[in-house]
């Protein structure tokens, strides 16, 4: 199997974060995604190498696993296990040369920690090797992870039956366990890694898990002060308006955002914008007040 680099993949050094490994899956994913490049068949595969590439490292333990072992990180296990059992069996013997000469010759490192030595050779006939990872995509609306619901997903053939938490994000991972290729020689079964891809239709920004939106307030209403009615994401509240009320002011609701991840009850923030507007045709009584109010300002300095 020939070697790939993931961090060089994802454009990262060795010693990138967990939330630089995040921001760089999403800022690719985003760039090379099918549906922004359709019929460009290097985008799709540049595609399924940042999917796999952020399988690895996004995974504590699958990122340790390949920065140990490589290409064969999916195996470590039972090379850690063969290990254990060279630890534990007879040393290595020597071998006889073509001259008849007794001579040491070590085994590669790979080949020891893979089969265990000699005896591990002669013993390990049918090593267990752990399934295949399967990758799986989710495209939903912005509206359908507000709340926690189940959807049915086909992969390969078999339905799986789960339950996405209210408050995933664009371009999140979650591993179904269990859930990938079947083991070799009774090894265990590979797990389901499931990326969502989340569209928003919606009016309002989110930012992790704040939102952010505008709202016009007339200008009436900025000078004088009053209640308004303005829209959540889940329905409307109403707001009272100080007076004198700048364009640009902003407001927030607490607990009115997006639901925190796998944290019920709890919600971010929602952050409004006021965009003044500005009263356009003017009946002529309303032409003559708001000539009697530029007077009185123009007096009063």
């Amino acid at each position: 199997m020939e070697f790939i680099d993931y961090y060089k993949i994802l454009e990262l050094d060795k010693s990138a974060s967990e939330s630089e490994i995040k921001k760089a899956y999403r800022k690719l994913a985003r760039k090379y995604h099918p549906d922004l490049n359709p019929n460009d068949v290097t985008a799709k595969k540049k595609f399924q190498q940042i999917n796999e590439a952020n399988e690895v490292l996004s995974h504590p333990e699958n990122r340790k696993k390949y920065d140990k072992y490589g290409k064969d990180w999916k195996q470590a296990e039972h090379f850690e296990k063969a290990g254990q059992q060279r630890q534990q069996g007879a040393p290595f013997q020597s071998r006889q040369n073509n001259a008849g000469e007794g001579q040491n010759e070590d085994f590669s490192d790979f080949f020891e920690s893979m089969f265990g030595g000699a005896q591990g050779a002669r013993h390990s006939h049918h090593p267990k090797y752990r399934g295949q990872d399967f990758n799986a995509e989710l495209h939903l609306d912005l509206k359908e992870v507000y709340t926690s619901h189940k959807r049915t997903l086909t992969v390969n053939g078999k339905n799986i039956r789960l339950t996405i938490p209210a408050g995933v994000e664009n371009g999140q991972s979650i591993k179904i366990s269990g859930h990938g290729g079947e083991g070799m020689n009774g090894g265990p079964k590979g797990d389901l890694f499931i990326t969502f891809f989340i569209s928003n239709h919606t009016k309002f920004k989110r930012d992790g898990n704040n939102l952010y939106s505008t709202v016009d307030l007339n200008l009436y209403t900025a000078v004088l002060g009053g209640e308004i009615t303005v829209d959540t994401f889940d329905g409307q509240v109403k707001l009272n308006v100080k007076p004198g009320t700048a364009n640009e002011t902003k407001v927030k609701l607490k607990g009115k955002g997006f639901p925190v991840y796998k944290k019920e009850n709890e919600f971010g923030d929602l952050y409004i914008t006021y965009r003044l507007t500005t009263p356009v045709n003017l009946s002529e009584k309303e032409k003559e007040l708001f000539t009697e109010l530029s007077k009185l300002d123009k007096n009063e300095k």
